[in-house]
């Protein structure tokens, strides 16, 4: 279990948490821009921690505008091809809406991975809101990985989910992880964020682990049922970020 670091020296940060993994941007998180060469690669690709990277949040491969679906494509190959430098154990990427429709989203997005080329798994992330996202409600996720599952692609594809998304969405937390394993199966990556808006409301603005508006039992239970790495995704200094992995671990021993 670990934290969302930033860009400027990861594994310093990961030893000051104690973190046992991490997740970084290698660009900039609101750009277009390929990501930068960078001087830990090195550094990166020996670590014996797990290394996670998050895509830009610009992406959104089911757009129907063609110069936002172009160019998501391009950054997220580029930057899948800049994770598989600094040796990542996965591409995570938000699933993105359609304004023409949840199936045409969908459609996209089986284009995209039939295009895309990574050396990396790519892990779709569940999104907290959006009009027509392909994967904010589990009905919408169903369609998706019906038709993911039936794409040729040399790509191993697979799922992050994130726990402020779900209850932005909406979801019973008490029983979404349960059903998002339905139906994918098996869930890679776990974002444990709490929030800080009501449920349902589709913000996506996460607050510290039992600190936001989130039932702290019920997430607990997402971060024990998950069964898969944890990276928070919380703000605050190092200080914030131990406690928060530390309530990962109580979680995990059964502890308050």
């Amino acid at each position: 279990m670990g934290a969302h670091v930033g860009r400027e020296r990861p594994l310093d940060a990961a030893a000051a948490i104690g973190a046992d993994c991490l997740q970084i941007f290698l660009s900039d998180p609101q750009g277009w821009r390929k990501p930068p060469p960078r001087g830990d690669a090195a550094a990166l690709r020996t670590s014996p921690l797990p290394l996670y990277v998050h895509a830009p949040y610009l992406v959104n491969v089911c757009s129907p505008r063609n110069n936002v679906r172009y160019g998501s494509r391009k950054i997220l190959g580029d930057t899948c091809k800049a994770a598989a430098d600094v040796g990542a154990a996965a591409v995570i990427v938000h699933g993105g809406h359609a304004e023409d429709g949840i199936d045409e989203g969908v459609g996209r997005w089986a284009r995209t991975l039939e295009m895309l080329e990574s050396e990396v798994p790519l892990f779709i992330e569940n999104t907290a809101g959006g009009t027509n996202a392909v994967a904010r409600r589990l009905d919408a996720l169903a369609r998706l990985w019906d038709a993911i599952s039936r794409v040729k692609t040399g790509v191993r594809i697979g799922f992050c989910f994130d726990t402020c998304h779900a209850h932005a969405a909406g979801e019973d937390l008490r029983t979404v992880v349960a059903r998002v394993l339905a139906i994918v199966e098996r869930i890679d990556l776990l974002h444990a964020n709490d929030s800080r808006d009501p449920p349902g409301t589709g913000a996506d603005r996460h607050a510290n682990l039992g600190h936001g508006e989130m039932e702290v039992e019920a997430l607990r239970g997402m971060i024990r049922s998950a069964g898969a790495p944890v990276v928070v995704e919380t703000p605050g200094g190092a200080g914030a970020l131990r406690a928060d992995i530390e309530f990962v671990r109580a979680a995990l021993r059964g502890a308050d």
